[in-house]
């Protein structure tokens, strides 16, 4: 317990300023500027010494959260380094994306808000790579064994650092150009900026990690040369195939996937080559789903300088509070304001697309939608409450039905479960000998810090059916589920 009255005297959430908006739309840089030391220090003497610390819960990876608080009220910032890594491989990437389960399950949460978990997170691993403490941990020997991992995400990743550490020689392959699967183009430059990726990969490749991107295994490779060549095979492919929508006009131009615009727009920021890049200027943009996808396709269009953007969801608009039938420690789901929707766009809830709509050329030029009411636990349309939208873009943002299942599954014949993703046991092994599956690929669509925490879990798992043995720490199990499954 850091300060033991800290709960007591500062009552409300400090976070670091977000960039004015006028500023940030003009580049692709992250938002947040650093948080002051003494606000930092004054957020984490809020931790209070309540007994059973439900943030470990509340987090798949079991993060020292009260542990670390507390140093970072001491500004003992090596021993908190120490502490984060302890349970968790990329708290850079976790303290940028992940929507923080611990922050809903905190025990001071329950009537004030809750401690500024994930900043303090961020702010701890900012710290130790300015202050050159995060150093490559390589083995002291090497056991002889050999892995490939299939995905460069943060599964993937996990997966590899683990086992390059337990002294496995592991090679990450990549399809695309660059490692960093989703976390290089799916998410955009102002939620994470890819030197915050290129780091922590250059410690990995010093640990001895050895990465193999632009190699599309099961076109290049194929399921069988893998397992020819390597002791064991981790999957981690992700599950990447887009939810589709059918409704008449699916098929004119202008409506995309959300996984078609937002990569070649993350390379166009980046200064690189973007085949297929789509841009939003001038354009009325429809965003299709309600989710973090669809909140960086609003930041990105707005950058593009989109003439409006606007974004629908099937649901109600959520509550400001947490609702009764949602009870602390559990995930809440309230209201959300992202950074983007800080910065321009309209939400709108409770409406279902009935069509698209072609210009003379065969291009999209708007849609009409429909308020819909749940009855018998269908969305119904409400008579008469039908409208047409401008729009030249629509992006399809209503998440992910599972991994592609035509190329390396198919050769490698692993079974898949009654959701179409890998099925595995409870050592995260598929029906394949030797093939094991970690992250969404085997989970469905799910939160980064499930991914990592599958990743480590997995790794323990091949660890174990390469040697008998294994220290490596598992966080979670396949059977485990998230709290806002």
């Amino acid at each position: 317990m850091a300060d033991p009255k800290g709960f007591l005297t500062v009552r409300d959430r400090e976070l670091p300023s977000r960039r004015p908006v006028p500023i940030r739309l003009q580049d692709w840089h992250e938002v947040y500027e650093d948080q002051d030391r003494t606000q930092l220090r004054r957020q984490a003497g809020r931790c209070m010494d309540c007994g059973i610390p439900f943030c470990h819960s509340g987090c798949p990876l079991g993060n020292l959260i009260p542990e670390w608080n507390d140093l970072t009220w001491r500004e003992d910032w090596d021993e908190a380094i120490e502490r984060l890594h302890a349970t968790n491989n990329f708290p850079e990437f976790t303290g940028r994306l992940c929507p923080a389960p611990c922050e809903t399950s905190c025990v001071l949460g329950i009537n004030q808000p809750a401690v500024t978990i994930k900043q303090i997170e961020a702010s701890i691993v900012e710290r130790a790579f300015a202050a050159g403490t995060v150093r490559p941990l390589p083995p002291e020997r090497l056991t002889g064994k050999t892995v490939a991992v299939v995905g460069s995400g943060p599964a993937g990743l996990a997966v590899a650092q683990q086992l390059t550490r337990a002294g496995h020689t592991v090679a990450v392959y990549e399809r695309s150009d660059k490692i960093g699967g989703l976390l290089r183009y799916g998410i955009p430059e102002f939620k994470m900026e890819k030197s915050v990726l290129g780091r922590r990969l250059a410690q990995m490749e010093a640990e001895g990690t050895r990465f193999r991107p632009g190699v599309a295994i099961g076109q290049e490779v194929t399921g069988q040369q893998l397992r020819g060549r390597y002791d064991a095979v981790v999957l981690a492919v992700g599950s990447t195939v887009g939810r589709e929508l059918d409704v008449p006009g699916r098929e004119l131009g202008g409506v995309l996937q959300a996984m078609q615009y937002l990569p070649p727009a993350n390379r166009a920021a980046l200064d690189e080559p973007a085949d297929g890049l789509v841009s939003a200027e001038g354009k009325d943009v429809i965003i299709i789903g309600g989710g973090d996808t669809g909140a960086d396709c609003l930041g990105t269009a707005l950058r593009q300088k989109a003439r409006s953007v606007t974004q629908l969801e099937i649901l109600p608009r959520p509550p400001d509070e947490r609702p009764d039938a949602q009870p602390w420690p559990t995930y809440p789901m309230t209201y959300k304001v992202a950074s983007a929707h800080e910065e321009g766009g309209d939400r709108v809830y409770a409406v279902d697309t009935q069509e698209l709509l072609a210009d003379e050329n065969g291009q999209v030029r708007g849609l009409r939608i429909a308020h819909v009411e749940r009855q018998d636990g269908r969305f119904v349309p409400v008579e008469g409450s039908a409208r047409d939208l401008p729009a030249q873009l629509v992006l399809l943002a209503m998440g992910f039905t599972g991994p592609e299942t035509d190329s390396v599954l198919a050769q490698l014949g692993v079974e898949l479960d009654e959701r179409g993703n890998v099925a595995r046991d409870r050592e995260f092994a598929s029906s394949v000998p030797g093939v094991f599956v970690a992250g969404d690929a085997g989970r469905g669509q799910s939160l980064i810090v499930w991914a990592i925490a599958e990743g480590r879990s997995c790794a323990a798992s091949v660890d174990r059916f390469l040697t008998g043995t294994t220290t490596l720490p598992s966080p979670v199990r396949p059977t485990d589920r998230p709290l806002t499954a």
